[in-house]
């Protein structure tokens, strides 16, 4: 096991052992316990009471974040001639079609997130083994496949993001950044939760919530108290 450093051995000290935080307490401690010469993503792992091999229990939606992501997401959309002037003004990042399937049958996936049309999406079909992995394939039910290209767009730049539990039963989720104020971490963080919360599936039987983790890219985790976000 790795020996922790100075700094890892202060942070880890602020935290209390087997105490559990409340989001805002959480959102604050975690920029006091984050150190980092760069600006780190502050993440949840939310572990549910699921299955996810079994169909009536998968959790998955999208939720827009009122605070943003601190990122600045690559958008490609890829729409037909007549739509590419509304997804350039929406802030589309790259905008085509053909050329950019080329692209991607090449290899290329240096984008975030990928909108389109339905009309398009059987273009896509043989992409599957490229975009599937990097979790780039468009969907309906995330909103990525529309013909509203310019809220699809929109809503992706001001920070809709799109989450999955995955097989363990956690669904893991970047909420912003340690620069953020402690408001605005909790602020994202309390709309994913109540989001999740939403999305309980009818065949998830006793307690849901089972546990929540804040973390940053470079410090320990804070445990959630789970109280306020649980369902029988």
């Amino acid at each position: 096991m790795a020996k922790l450093t100075k700094k890892q051995k202060e942070a880890q000290g602020k935290i209390e052992n087997g105490k559990t935080y409340t989001v805002a307490e959480a959102s604050a401690l975690i920029k006091d316990v984050t150190n980092a010469n760069f600006d780190p993503s502050v993440d949840l792992a939310v572990r549910l009471n699921v299955d996810p091999r079994k169909a009536n229990q998968m959790v998955r939606g999208v939720v827009t974040l009122p605070h943003g992501t601190g990122k600045d997401v690559k958008v490609l959309a890829l729409v037909t001639p007549d739509k590419e002037e509304e997804a350039k003004e929406a802030g589309a990042d790259f905008v085509g079609l053909d050329e950019y399937l080329e692209k991607i049958k090449g290899g290329w996936t240096d984008v975030d997130v990928i909108i389109t049309m339905p009309s398009v999406m059987g273009k896509l079909g043989p992409l599957g083994r490229v975009l599937g992995p990097r979790g780039l394939m468009p969907n309906p039910k995330t909103g990525t496949v529309t013909m509203d290209i310019a809220k699809a767009v929109s809503d992706v730049k001001a920070g809709k993001i799109d989450f999955k539990v995955d097989k363990t039963g956690i669904v893991h989720a970047a909420i912003g950044k340690a620069s953020f104020d402690a408001e605005k971490i909790a602020g994202n963080a309390r709309e994913l939760l109540t989001t999740l919360v939403k999305l309980k599936p009818q065949a998830a039987k006793g307690l849901y919530i089972k546990s929540i983790y804040m973390t940053s890219t470079m410090s320990p985790s804070i445990e959630i108290d789970t109280k306020r976000f649980t369902e029988q």
